[in-house]
């Protein structure tokens, strides 16, 4: 290889690895820590994929609301279409509200919406532009999920189960978080780590 060939791949290099190295800086300090177990969250208004402003207070359901991060190109995110749905539909009927919050600043709501209609989500879904509710909640990947009881507390915040894949989950924290709260129990795992693509911020 000529020596000008390696000076280019030397800096092709360094230059990946200082978008790495910025992404990650951008991951680690510029997201702002999520609230504790506990905190209440106040209300908030988003346009869904219509342009219609719709509010935190006027989507939840009466024993609370499901806040999911998700995005439209993720696969991770896409990889639990079928579940965020299933989820949405049985808790319904006991009075717990999914809703979808898209805050990638490529993701236009266009997008979203067919996304939605493709994939068959019944669920709201609200576009987050300028990815404000995702930093006052300091959400960083899709899917992400956080449940509210019916005052906004935070009862718990993570990820939605333990696997991508469907088939090999052994343990659905946030439905466990939930089943304890409709029953009047303590929840035993608050929080567990969220995994998947991370929001892309504006």
């Amino acid at each position: 290889m000529k020596k000008s060939q390696v000076s280019l791949l030397l800096a092709l290099i360094l230059i990946l690895a200082g978008i790495a190295l910025a992404e990650s800086s951008t991951a680690a300090f510029d997201v702002p820590a999520a609230p504790a177990i506990g905190a209440t969250i106040g209300d908030f208004s988003l346009p869904d994929a219509d342009g219609k402003e719709r509010t935190l207070n006027s989507l939840k359901g009466t024993n609370g609301s499901v806040l999911i991060f998700v995005s439209v190109q993720c696969p991770v995110s896409n990889a639990y279409n079928d579940r965020m749905e299933k989820l949405a539909q049985d808790y319904k009927a006991k009075g717990i509200t999914v809703i979808g919050v898209n805050s990638n600043v490529a993701e236009a709501a266009d997008a979203v919406k067919s996304h939605a209609l493709a994939n068959k989500l019944s669920f709201p879904i609200v576009k987050d532009a300028g990815n404000k509710i995702a930093d006052r909640l300091g959400a960083t990947v899709t899917p992400e999920a956080y449940f509210l009881d019916a005052s906004n507390k935070l009862i718990y915040h993570g990820r939605i189960d333990n696997s991508r894949n469907g088939e090999s989950v052994t343990s659905s924290e946030l439905r466990e978080a939930m089943d304890s709260t409709l029953a009047g129990k303590p929840v035993k795992t608050t929080t567990a780590n969220a995994f998947g693509c991370s929001i892309k911020r504006a």
